[in-house]
């Protein structure tokens, strides 16, 4: 399964693309960031963006597209932006006729690390990991990216178009979060352990 991801911004937008195997092993396709500079107007902007989107889908030819959920933040300006790169990324895989899921932030750190509060450092590292990298994906944009690729392909059956209600098909947990769920278990086990009284 190939799943191209999308960081949305519209100074720095992050692609990347991901194979996934029926093991779930992942394989760095391509990783890039798509850059426009603030003075340009607008709508040279989304153009800019629209063609670098474009031209991947038609170079590489994911199965699926996944696009970072928009989210209300306090920089309206910023939200603005960010929707309209979406916008975008939906459109150009609805032309294509490719499924496309959307993620939030706090589902792509949980997939990757476990935990869905973690930062952008330790999903960076993951994703390297995760990878088999010599070095985290730069700039973050990039890295981002490449986690919500990484996401979609766990929590979506391979083969299959649409996410199911409940992530992957083992136990509706990503091979993240359920090495997290041991890691917790074993803990609680140890905790819970008798203890002699003498």
């Amino acid at each position: 399964m190939r799943v191209l991801g999308i960081d949305p911004g519209l100074t720095r937008c992050g692609v990347g693309i991901v194979d996934v195997a029926p093991t779930r092993a992942a394989v760095l396709v391509h990783v890039s960031v798509i850059t426009t500079p603030p003075e340009l107007a607008l709508e040279e902007r989304l153009l800019r963006i629209a063609a670098g989107m474009e031209a991947l889908l038609d170079e590489h030819r994911p199965d699926s597209v996944a696009v970072e959920r928009v989210f209300a933040q306090h920089n309206v300006r910023t939200v603005m932006g960010t929707a309209q790169v979406s916008g975008i990324a939906l459109l150009a895989a609805a032309r294509r006729s490719l499924p496309v899921g959307l993620h939030t932030p706090t589902e792509v750190k949980a997939a990757i690390t476990g935990y869905g509060q973690a930062d952008k450092k330790q999903v960076g590292t993951m994703v390297a990991k995760v990878l088999r990298l010599d070095e985290v994906p730069r700039p973050a944009d990039a890295a981002d990216a490449l986690a919500l690729a990484i996401c979609h392909a766990w929590r979506v059956p391979l083969g299959s178009g649409a996410a199911p209600a409940n992530g992957d098909a083992a136990g509706g947990l990503t091979p993240a979060q359920r090495a997290w769920r041991a890691a917790e278990q074993g803990a609680a086990r140890r905790t819970a352990a008798p203890r002699l009284v003498r």
